[in-house]
């Protein structure tokens, strides 16, 4: 635990506040066929991978729509239009 009152990050060594604790990063192995998408990147006015899985895990963890609130993947790489993919792996932290 470190001193103000949260604890650290195994894997950074940062100190995690304790407001944060109740947050759990979950991790998705994702494999979809990019026909029809703009990419993976959340692009305006586009159709993308992160902008349609973001928009259904909202509707899944029954999310409001502000955007403050929404739900933000982290990806551990990008694919292009029309690319695949297969297990490319994203996260996002829920309450």
């Amino acid at each position: 635990m470190s001193g103000s009152g949260g604890a650290t990050d195994r894997a950074t060594g940062d100190d995690v506040p304790a407001d944060r604790l109740s947050v759990v990063r979950l991790r998705l192995d994702v494999s979809y066929d990019g026909t029809g998408f703009a990419g993976w990147a959340r692009q305006p006015g586009q159709r993308t991978v992160q902008g349609t899985l973001e928009a259904a895990l909202a509707t899944i963890l029954r999310l409001p729509a502000d955007p403050a609130e929404a739900v933000r993947l982290t990806v551990a790489g990008r694919t292009d239009a029309g690319v695949h993919a297969r297990g490319q792996v994203c996260s996002l932290d829920v309450d």
